[in-house]
């Protein structure tokens, strides 16, 4: 059939609304339905990633046409705003990623979930179900005002889903604290949304880029407007400063942080700055400083990494320096890199998350150092989480060595040395603290308490080992394979295509094997202990541990600049708009009152006198005033 008449194309807007009708599905019908209806929410990602596949189909065959559907919603004068979708590449390949992650989370999350507070599971699955619904809507957003909305929604899947164990107040202080934090980086995103709109008068996104293009938008407008909307993408994908809630966000259950840090939250502010790149490329001003924050947070959270302690928050940082990773390659103007870098590093964190979680479901221990050895009671975790942390520390063949390879290329080209070489540390750091994590956890002596530890159950295993396979295979993504797919980086930027700068290859290959290199010596072999390394280095390692002190400098100007505010505003308020502005005329009203009434006697003898003696008073004016 035509393209334009193709099935899967046609039907792609049902791929969020299948998540956000099992949303409202689960809560309604949950009570009557085994597991309170979580099925329907596997069904509704199962469906949807099932329809990605024609979606893709028909992209393909139609040599990469965009298209978009779109309802009227609102029109007010000449302005017509819609609910519409637009397919374009960035778009199918981000549906595809969420589409597989959603998915492998919810049925891994059927098995992890069992005894962890089953009372509420419908209740979990709905928020998973709104939560997937509305990336995917934002990734298929066609205008600014719709993308705004989706965008909002998805800060209030991560909110439900990171305080889901809200009795915990560890749990709900994260929930709100990613709430808040990632709302002011939205006020920016809104303002530069309304900066656009007030230039152009449209939300189109299309439209916005036509007119950019052909110099409708002012330069200083332009500028103003994309670090706005910068600020949006930092907040949510927790880039420095705005990184402190992603942390924390492990209090939420472990299948929830492989979601987060993989394919949704996180990568919606990579999406934002790809989608609105043909913007940003006409602000090299700002293309620059996305560079610079995303290589100072590509080092800054390595560092961090290195440190910690708890599994899950090594793996947070892990996300937070990849993140970095990705804005360093947007910001040297390859959103191709930069894309393929968050494909490949999504499919690894969703492996070692959920394998994480595998670790922890069967030894209670989320504490690095109280683990080691683990390969030998659990081996399919332990090998499929090398294979996870190897293509992070991009090592060959796997996914993530491509990627990371062409970020640095990208860079190279973009920015050159001067962003390169601290690229190459951030490289070598990645493979440090991947090293660690892993050796500390399933290598070495095992702890005594795990020596009757065994391997996670069935499905736990399966999602791991389906992963696994992925993290492998994506990397072939950068070839041409069939007439139809030209390769990764032609298939998003419809220009050059995939190859490898020989020394950036063999300089990253080697840092990756040096660290893994060093991390052996250092965690298996002893030489030096990392006690003695930690001695020599003590200054260094309380800064790191204390994670740069960024968290308790926002303690401080919460407690000493924001509430001391806040008191005298209250103060204000108490004192000069309530106790005076408004009970203050009351007051003098009901005082009035209280003395007027004393004229008001209902005597006529009283009144009589009253009136003699404002006759007299008037005459004596009167009298006064003509002499």
């Amino acid at each position: 059939m035509p393209f334009a008449e193709s099935i899967g194309m046609s039907y792609v807007w049902a791929i969020p609304v299948l998540s956000v009708a099992a949303f409202c599905l689960v809560p309604l019908l949950g009570r009557f339905l085994p597991k309170q209806g979580a099925f329907i929410s596997v069904v509704g990602i199962g469906l949807g990633f099932g329809l990605f596949w024609y979606v893709l189909h028909d992209f393909l065959v139609s040599g990469g046409e965009s298209v978009s559907y779109s309802l009227s919603w609102l029109s007010v004068g000449d302005t017509r705003i819609t609910w519409g979708v637009i397919v374009d590449r960035i778009s199918v390949i981000m549906i595809g990623l969420i589409t597989f992650v959603a998915l492998v989370v919810q049925i891994y999350s059927l098995d992890y979930m069992k005894g962890k507070d089953e009372g509420r599971i419908g209740w979990y699955y709905a928020a998973h179900a709104l939560f997937a619904g509305a990336m995917l809507a934002l990734v298929m957003a066609d205008n600014l005002i719709f993308l705004y909305l989706t965008w909002e929604l998805v800060g209030l899947g991560s909110y439900l889903l990171i305080g889901f164990w809200y009795e915990k107040r560890a749990a709900a202080e994260a929930a709100k604290k990613a709430f808040i934090t990632t709302r002011i980086g939205d006020v920016g995103l809104l303002i530069g949304i309304m900066l656009l709109f007030k230039a152009t008068g449209t939300f189109d996104i299309t439209t916005l880029f036509h007119i950019a293009r052909e110099g409708g938008i002012t330069q200083g407008t332009m500028n103003a407007a994309t670090v706005l909307i910068f600020l949006g993408a930092m907040g949510k994908s927790a880039q420095f400063p705005f990184h402190v809630w992603l942390p924390d966000a492990m209090e939420g259950p472990t299948p929830v942080s492989a979601l987060i840090h993989a394919a949704t939250m996180v990568a919606a502010g990579v999406f934002l700055v790809a989608r609105m790149m043909p913007i940003f490329v006409l602000t090299p001003d700002v293309l620059l400083f996305v560079s610079f924050i995303g290589l100072f947070t590509f080092v800054f959270a390595g560092t961090v990494a290195l440190v910690m302690t708890d599994l899950k928050r090594v793996l947070a940082y892990s996300t937070v320096s990849h993140l970095g990773l990705m804005m360093l390659g947007l910001g040297a103007g390859s959103v191709a890199a930069a894309l393929f870098h968050l494909i490949a590093h999504g499919v690894s964190k969703a492996l070692l998350f959920l394998g994480a979680g595998s670790v922890t479901h069967v030894t209670g221990q989320t504490d690095i150092r109280e683990l080691g050895g683990l390969w030998k009671r659990i081996p399919v975790t332990a090998v499929t989480f090398v294979i996870g942390a190897a293509s992070l520390a991009g090592i060959a063949p796997l996914s993530g060595f491509f990627s990371k390879d062409e970020v640095m290329l990208a860079v190279h080209d973009g920015r050159g040395l001067l962003f390169m070489v601290p690229a190459l540390i951030g490289a070598l750091l990645s493979s440090l603290y991947m090293g660690r994590v892993t050796l500390m956890v399933f290598f070495g002596k095992l702890n005594s308490r795990n020596r009757k530890v065994q391997e996670a159950p069935t499905i736990i295993v399966g999602c791991l080992v389906l992963l696994a396979i992925f993290v492998i295979a994506i990397g072939l993504l950068v070839f041409n394979w069939t007439a139809y797919y030209p390769g990764f980086v032609e298939f998003v930027e419809d220009q050059g295509d995939f190859h490898m700068e020989p020394w950036i290859t063999v300089t990253s290959t080697v840092i990756a094997l040096a660290g893994v290199a060093l991390s052996w010596m250092v965690f298996i072999k002893k030489m030096p202990s990392p006690d003695t390394v930690v001695a020599r280095i003590s200054a260094i390692h309380r800064v790191l541990v204390g994670q740069y002190y960024v968290d308790d400098f926002y303690q401080w100007i919460i407690n000493r600049v924001i509430l001391a505010v806040s008191r005298t505003v209250a103060l204000f308020d108490r004192v000069v708009v309530n106790d005076t502005g408004v009970d203050g005329s009351a007051a003098a009203v009901m005082l009035a009152g209280l003395r007027l009434r004393y004229i008001q006697s209902g005597r006529f003898y009283n009144y009589g006198l009253a009136m003699a003696v404002g006759v007299i008073v008037l005459s004596l004016l009167w009298w006064v005033v003509l002499t």
